[in-house]
């Protein structure tokens, strides 16, 4: 993923605001380590941190039309652009970017073009004839974006927030599946599926048509034209995303340049969960398989460059993207500029184990809509800006337009976990990839139970997290919290030590606001809470935190003793089963 910034409409067009342009800039710089781009009309400034992965020797950004009267700088993939070139023909393109279809579509259909793209970006896009400009976020918000107005009138859009905090008045969070028109002078949702009004659907479950539609969501992601890899953690997710792309990489272009073994990547503890069904699943699909341990300390030490780089104090967010913050660049540094990983897929199909609770499948349906809306403050930023902070991009078949619109139309009566029908969590996904003449898996990882990712790479991380946090936050701090941060005030000395640091990078209230807060079990929505009457009083992100769910659930009566992590005293875990879940590994 490539880094953006653009400034536009602002009082100074003075060489010092070009330097200052290109000093914001460089902030962003982990995330485009190839190339940087900068142009200037006027008063507006569109700069470009290039990762080049599509046509790396000519595809540098900013990108024009023919006459240069349209200028575009983009973040994301459009894997639809030869289709779109295509209908473009009357068109003379100046590089072979997948990106730089954007500029000739508005020449064609002004700003009504951006459903067309099928593919994930942000991007700011000048028309120089009038001076005016649109910026667009993708669907789902798998690549981040940033709006900020300062006080002398100008608009800044930036891929992180660390791009314009300091120059802001006010900046917020640029809406996913939204464009901003200087022309109307404000934002208009052009992402409008039929799922978002969260009416309950009503179309009978068709396996194969769900599989086809998540293998079809793989294979546009293999459109590379350097080395790449999928991130394998042994769950249901990452192994058929791996599973699939081993199916259908012979033949690519992408197999004709790189070979058709494919590299699999984990991370985890010694000894922990996830490093196990990985190597499992990668001896079975046959992948080049590379594995990677940190301790709890290593994590612990990288907490405060995790946070400057996802940009956010959610706890949840912050015990998931340290490890794959230390992977990435374990990844980086083998010559990988892509991966292909398993995101989404727990919000699609109410996969977390807090589902299991869900009374009534128009309950779970409303539920499953409200985490799709909300994964761009949650797994997106954390796939995205975990990995972008080593300029490794990170692609995720399961939010591809196309499958979600197949898998949020199906009756959500099929999502439902059901023990008594032999219905896990997830098990629509899990049965239309059970096929028993050509298995895509083992059976006993196909209906694996779902792990957290930071419950995954060892349960001991999430402990240790507590016990340091506990080293370093007073009862007396947390007596005070309240009054010292009143919006999403710290309920556990976890979340109070993320937040000293957020503030520390990103004071501003404006940066504070960014971040969702409210009360969660195994990340659960706040209503969802509701579902289990014990539940509010155990509210901790971790999947073992859904009691009499998980098979290596937390006693709730011994909840404090998980803060003891690295002492001679140890949590003490309850096996609590779960009728119809089956667990390897």
């Amino acid at each position: 993923m490539c880094g953006i910034l653009a400034v536009l409409g602002c009082a100074d067009d003075t060489q010092g605001k070009r330097v200052r342009v290109l000093e914001l800039s460089r902030r962003l710089k982990h995330r485009g380590p190839d190339w940087s781009g900068m142009h200037q009309v006027g008063d507006c400034y569109l700069s470009h941190q290039r990762l080049a992965i599509i046509d790396p020797a000519s595809g540098d950004q900013p990108l024009y039309n023919e006459d240069k009267s349209i200028v575009v700088t983009v973040n994301g993939e459009i894997y639809n652009h030869e289709q779109l070139r295509a209908q473009l023909s009357s068109h003379t393109f100046r590089t072979g970017s997948d990106c730089e279809v954007i500029a000739h579509l508005y020449e064609e259909h002004g700003e009504n073009f951006i459903d067309m793209l099928d593919g994930v970006f942000s991007f700011v896009l000048l028309d120089t004839r009038d001076n005016s400009f649109i910026a667009a976020r993708d669907a789902i918000g798998v690549t981040p974006l940033y709006i900020g107005w300062g006080i002398d009138g100008s608009v800044w859009i930036s891929s992180e927030m660390k791009g314009l905090n300091d120059d802001c008045e006010h900046f917020e969070i640029f809406p996913p599946g939204h464009l901003y028109s200087s022309k109307q002078g404000g934002f208009k949702r052009w992402y409008n599926p039929p799922w978002f009004s969260e009416v309950i659907p009503s179309v009978p479950y068709d396996p194969l048509a769900l599989r086809k539609a998540f293998e079809k969501a793989v294979t546009k992601r293999l459109m590379t034209d350097v080395p790449f890899g999928v991130l394998l953690s042994g769950g249901l997710d990452s192994s058929l995303v791996a599973a699939v792309t081993v199916r259908h990489l012979a033949g690519t272009k992408a197999a004709k340049r790189w070979g058709t073994k494919l590299h699999s990547f984990c991370v985890g503890l010694e000894g922990s969960p996830d490093l196990k069904a990985a190597k499992e699943v990668a001896n079975y699909l046959g992948t080049m398989h590379h594995e990677f341990t940190f301790t709890v300390q290593d994590g612990i030490d990288a907490i405060e460059d995790v946070i400057y780089h996802t940009e956010t104090y959610d706890v949840t967010t912050i015990r998931a993207s340290t490890p794959m913050f230390l992977m990435s660049r374990k990844i980086k540094s083998l010559g990988v500029k892509m991966v292909i990983s398993g995101e989404g897929s727990d919000e699609i199909f109410g996969g977390y184990l807090y589902f299991h609770k869900a009374p009534n499948k128009e309950e779970l349906h409303r539920e499953t809509c409200q985490k799709i809306k909300a994964l761009h403050q949650y797994d997106c930023l954390r796939a995205n800006k975990a990995t972008s902070a080593w300029g490794l991009e990170a692609r995720v078949p399961f939010l591809d337009k196309e499958f979600i619109n197949e898998a949020m139309s199906i009756d959500p009566e099929w999502k439902m976990i059901r023990p008594d029908l032999g219905r896990i969590e997830k098990w629509v996904l899990r049965k239309a990839f059970d096929d028993e003449e050509q298995p895509f898996l083992p059976k006993h990882i196909l209906y694996r139970q779902k792990e957290q990712f930071s419950d995954g790479v060892g349960y001991s991380w999430i402990d240790g997290l507590k016990a340091h946090a506990e080293s370093n936050v007073t009862d007396k701090m947390m007596s005070n919290a309240k009054f010292i941060y009143p919006h999403n005030t710290p309920t556990t000395k976890e979340a109070y030590c993320y937040r000293m640091i957020f503030e520390r990078f990103f004071p501003q209230n404006s940066a504070i606001l960014t971040v969702p807060g409210g009360p969660s079990v195994a990340c659960s929505t706040a209503k969802a809470v509701e579902w289990d009457a014990q539940w509010s009083g155990n509210l901790d992100p971790s999947g073992r935190a859904a009691l009499g769910v998980h098979l290596s659930a937390y006693e709730q009566e011994h909840l404090p003793a998980t803060i003891m992590a690295g002492t001679s005293k140890k949590p003490r875990m309850i096996e609590v089963a779960a009728p119809g879940v089956a667990i390897e590994g």
